[in-house]
């Protein structure tokens, strides 16, 4: 089972730079999780919320490590991934992927990407 979420906006102050720690920039946010877990109860009726991969939840947990900025994309992303990691132990593996919109590097319409990954059978 996956349960994703893609392409989340923000506006946040990640940076090495103090222009990009001052200035701010737009960044998109993927998540992708799995799981061989069945959360779905078998019997007829069953719909069980509270034990499925929350996407609202996942969406707070970008939200709150993008808020708080950092000079490394790669630490932000570790950070979130730690957290997605406690919030739903049953999963099996987890990507993170932040993606700053127009870095001040002077490429046109440029992208920098930060991916992370963890699985559980490594």
């Amino acid at each position: 089972m996956r349960i994703d979420l893609e392409d989340l906006r923000f506006y946040s102050y990640h940076g090495f730079y103090t222009d990009e720690q001052v200035l701010g920039n737009e960044y998109e946010v993927t998540i992708r999780t799995a799981t061989s877990y069945s959360f779905f109860a078998k019997e007829e009726g069953g719909d069980p919320f509270e034990n499925t991969v929350n996407y609202e939840q996942l969406y707070a947990i970008a939200k709150n490590s993008m808020n708080m900025p950092r000079k490394l994309l790669e630490t932000v992303a570790e950070e979130m991934l730690d957290s997605i990691r406690q919030k739903f132990p049953a999963l099996d593996s987890i990507e993170v992927s932040i993606c700053k919109i127009n870095p001040p590097f002077g490429g046109d319409s440029a992208r920098a990407r930060v991916s992370i990954n963890w699985n559980i059978k490594e």
